[in-house]
């Protein structure tokens, strides 16, 4: 009767432990290609694109001041607006410089008017001139029996005559001289104001930005407040403001902390997850590794560098500027026995796991080898088909 007694007892414990261990959740030991990879996160851009810029404008013409732009991610046609700036401060000198023409053409009308009379009067005192001195040549040609005293008289008076003349005809050509040059700094006045007033018209045109082609326009970052460039802001002349993407080959931008660069080489494959969708995996390949390190933000004393992924393929999903996890593939092991990481446990110097038998677990120490951010290789201690507790059963199981 004992002997029933016990082995009921036993049948009961055993029942009661299968019945505690149950919900334990478990893992299975698995054998076979083993990835060691470094994680990082990037931003995925495309390999190609065309930059769309501020207008350069002349210091004359002030400051740009953006007043509309398009939303960040906005798909545009060629042709679309894409940004208007301010055009006040350009406005102001156009009609300064209308002004300043009106007032030199009228300027020129009234010079050519005041020429136009100067030589008037100055052809008419050469007919004087000449009348005065044909009178003369006749007084002279027919003083043929007046004395010699009369006939000298008339003989100066001749001369005289003939120098009036002359100086009458080149003070008109010395005056035309004098007038040609007048106009001539006149007209490069005028051709002045014309082209600043040209300049203006056409800068005040370029303040309406149009996209040269079609695309998703991505909104760059203004680096004095490291936000998207917004209306109100003020860019430099010539500053690229929004890049539009050829979506057709796509790149992953990321950085390596310089403590892993090494292990970073050119071709390594890389497995990438949209932080968005995790449940989809796409690939590609290292294509560019910086030769010179930098700082990870500016009040960081860490060094990174910069690193380029080119996916193998483009999937309309994946959108420049989305932020992703990238795991690069540095090494990997054919033939490798692991398991989660966090199967495995630390008490001391000993590693150990509880592996599953029957209808509990046992304690059991192990050998672990490399790890990645994963799993952990399991040198000695485990074989293939083993199933592990994902928690620490040291304290009993929880609750």
């Amino acid at each position: 009767m004992k002997k029933y007694l016990i082995l009921a007892a036993i049948l009961i414990i055993t029942a009661c432990q299968s019945k505690i261990y149950k919900d334990v959740e478990t893992a299975e030991v698995k054998r076979g290609e083993f990835f060691i990879d470094i994680s990082e996160e990037g931003e995925i851009n495309a390999t190609k694109a065309t930059n769309i810029y501020s207008p350069s404008l002349s210091w004359r013409f002030g400051m740009l001041k953006i007043t509309m732009i398009v939303e960040d991610g906005t798909e545009v046609n060629a042709g679309d607006i894409t940004m208007r700036f301010d055009p006040s401060d350009i406005q102001k000198v156009i009609i300064d410089a209308q002004a300043e023409l009106e007032i030199t053409n009228a300027e020129m009308a009234k010079m050519v008017a005041q020429q136009e009379s100067k030589i008037s009067e100055l052809e008419a005192n050469l007919k004087i001139s000449e009348l005065d001195f044909q009178i003369n040549q006749i007084r002279l040609e027919q003083a043929t029996f007046d004395s010699d005293v009369a006939r000298k008289e008339l003989e100066l008076s001749l001369d005289k005559a003939k120098i009036s003349l002359e100086t009458a005809r080149n003070e008109i050509d010395n005056q035309k001289l004098i007038h040609a040059e007048d106009i001539k700094q006149k007209d490069v006045n005028i051709l002045q104001v014309k082209k600043n007033l040209s300049n203006a018209n056409e800068t005040l045109n370029t303040l309406t930005v149009t996209s040269p082609s079609s695309g998703i326009a991505i909104l760059k970052t203004n680096w004095t407040t490291d936000e998207k460039w917004a209306v109100g802001e003020q860019p430099w002349g010539g500053e690229p403001l929004i890049n539009l993407p050829d979506l057709s080959e796509l790149k992953v931008e990321t950085e390596v902390n310089e403590v892993d660069i090494s292990k970073i080489k050119l071709g390594q494959k890389v497995e990438i997850k949209l932080d968005a969708f995790t449940d989809t995996v796409y690939t590609g390949k290292i294509s560019l590794v910086a030769g010179l390190a930098k700082f990870k933000r500016r009040d960081s004393k860490v060094k990174v560098f910069p690193v380029e992924v080119l996916l193998d393929e483009a999937p309309k999903k994946l959108m420049p500027g989305m932020t992703v996890s990238c795991k690069i593939i540095v090494d990997r092991i054919e033939d490798a026995v692991y398991v989660p990481l966090e199967a495995v446990f630390q008490e001391g110097a000993n590693s150990y796991v509880f592996i599953k038998t029957g209808g509990g677990f046992k304690k059991k120490n192990i050998k672990p080898g490399i790890a990645n951010n994963d799993y952990t290789i399991i040198e000695d201690g485990l074989k293939e088909g083993d199933k592990v507790a994902m928690i620490d059963l040291s304290t009993g199981v929880p609750e």
